[in-house]
């Protein structure tokens, strides 16, 4: 069982236990030895990319100690989003990749997200078995590593490599989250052809995610109407995922995406029999896919659990609601980069702006977030089960309900959709209160 790793790798405050330089080093040795065993031979190679925290560069010098003491070499591209560092361990042939990033969290977090050699994140059990290795481990000191600036290079050629149509005569917005996508991302769109607008590029090591970014795309969206641009895309502090807004400021999430990626797909005569979403994935997408003959199968929360239904079921596009985009021809993990460009290269190809295109019809949903001081089975929660029994006879029929720990964070997620708004309104509040009353922490 997995105590370390989450849904997304492992996460945490910078310079405390697991993120300690000891432990971090002791980490990086555990995954090359997890390599060797899993029949990796000869020099091994680790690409590693990080985004913009004061604490990124001594973690990334504590992973290469042990990496490095291993038998593993380094090759750093520097300050890269996540989904480089998956494209690059491809491109390069190398045996792994480590992303030091703790994605949409504030900047005194951090995280290491570890790639298998096809670009692809950990399974459970393999993350289990690099756990085991990490207990007898030995810590050694940093190295300090060089960046090889080719690497992000590379990246950004693949992006502009991937579009169907140049993004000449579009203006946009680019929202970087002063995280991990700064320079990259405004230089990606604009050797497609795009003017571009930038915003959240000025990073500091503290103001990565605060004010900006996805978490925050009311800034972007703004400044898509100010500007008078086509739209605007904002990304998260490592760039895995993506918020749009059109032409008229209305943002945009996972969900709208995935639609106009699927109908896109379908103009291109390469229309998708299914789509992989989520739990979370609105009712909404559900039947927009389904009037047009495409299912909408729902995977657990994680774009790396979407990534793994799509590589069973064979499913060319997946995603999140919260942003997460994959598709399986040009990426193998959530991309918001990727995934905004192309949402240009279709506006640039039809002529049809942003703002007219197809838009869900969607199903009135809550989502509630508590923070609790511990994680505890819904189910050895006094009176919970009895309370959640309830709400689902009152919503039967007509909504569903969603009640899940967060996998990075001490917060438990209420999730409440359905037909009717108040009835989803008052189940949600009833659920979060009484979570906050078992298990809260004073705000």
């Amino acid at each position: 069982m997995r105590s370390l790793f989450g849904t997304d790798g492992i996460r945490g405050r910078a310079g405390e236990y697991p993120l300690d330089p000891a432990t971090v080093s002791r980490i990086g040795a555990a995954l090359a030895v997890s390599l060797r065993d899993r029949g990796r031979t000869g020099t091994l190679t680790v690409v590693v990319g990080c985004d913009t925290r004061v604490s990124s560069p001594g973690i990334v010098a504590a992973l290469a100690g042990g990496l490095n003491a291993a038998g593993a070499r380094v090759r750093f591209a520097g300050v890269v989003p996540t989904p480089a560092v998956a494209h690059l361990v491809r491109a390069v042939g190398a045996d792994a990749g480590i992303s030091v990033s703790a994605s949409h969290n504030a900047w005194p977090d951090n995280g290491i997200k570890i790639f298998s050699w096809e670009g692809k994140k950990l399974p459970d059990a393999v993350e289990a078995s690099i756990e085991r290795l990490i207990e007898t481990a030995e810590a050694v000191a940093p190295v300090e590593i060089p960046e090889d600036p080719g690497l992000a290079d590379l990246y950004e050629t693949h992006l502009v490599d991937t579009l169907p149509a140049r993004l000449d005569g579009l203006r946009i917005v680019v929202d970087c989250a002063n995280g991990a996508a700064f320079r990259v991302a405004p230089e990606a769109f604009r050797r497609a052809g795009a003017e571009v607008i930038p915003l959240a590029v000025s990073p500091d090591g503290h103001n990565i995610n605060e004010g900006c970014g996805a978490l925050h795309p009311q800034a972007m969206a703004k400044a898509v109407a100010a500007a008078g641009a086509d739209f605007g895309l904002a990304l998260d502090g490592d760039a895995d995922r993506a918020m749009l807004a059109d032409g008229e400021g209305r943002i945009l999430d996972g969900d709208d995406v995935l639609l106009l990626w699927a109908l896109e797909l379908e103009r291109e005569g390469k229309k998708p029999a299914s789509v992989v979403g989520t739990v979370m994935s609105n009712w909404g997408l559900e039947e927009a896919l389904a009037a047009r003959g495409i299912a909408l199968v729902r995977a657990a929360v994680g774009d790396r659990y979407v990534v793994e239904e799509m590589d069973r079921l064979g499913v060319l596009l997946g995603g999140e609601q919260s942003g997460h985009l994959i598709r399986a021809d040009l990426t193998t993990t959530g991309d918001g980069t990727l995934t905004g460009l192309h949402v240009a290269a279709s506006v640039a190809a039809t002529g049809v702006p942003l703002a007219t295109g197809p838009r869900l019809a969607r199903a009135p949903q809550v989502l509630l977030n508590v923070k609790v001081r511990e994680k505890v089975p819904f189910g050895e929660i006094a009176g919970f089960a009895g309370l959640m029994t309830g709400a689902e006879e009152r919503i039967a029929g007509s909504g569903r309900i969603l009640v899940r720990y967060s996998g990075t964070e001490l917060l438990a997620r209420v999730m409440v959709e359905g037909v009717d708004r108040e009835a989803v309104d008052a189940i949600a509040g009833e659920l979060a209160d009484e979570l906050r009353r078992t298990l809260g922490v004073p705000d």
